[in-house]
């Protein structure tokens, strides 16, 4: 779980945009840019090679805090 505080000031690494987090995948979502970063251990890996491409079925229903 990612604090609240945090995810207010965590933006997109390429864009700059809003994350959203999605908590059943533990992952910070950018819907701009259609990727997913996963946070691990309560960290978030902000790295574009570590990010996955959302699928456009998974944008949609992603659920998120």
């Amino acid at each position: 779980m990612l604090d609240k505080r945090l995810l207010d000031i965590l933006a997109c690494p390429l864009c700059k945009g809003p994350l959203e987090y999605d908590a059943s995948h533990e992952e910070l979502l950018c819907r701009i840019d259609a990727l997913a970063y996963p946070v691990r251990d309560g960290i978030a890996v902000m790295l574009q090679e570590e990010a996955r491409k959302l699928d456009p079925a998974s944008r949609d229903s992603a659920q998120h805090e």
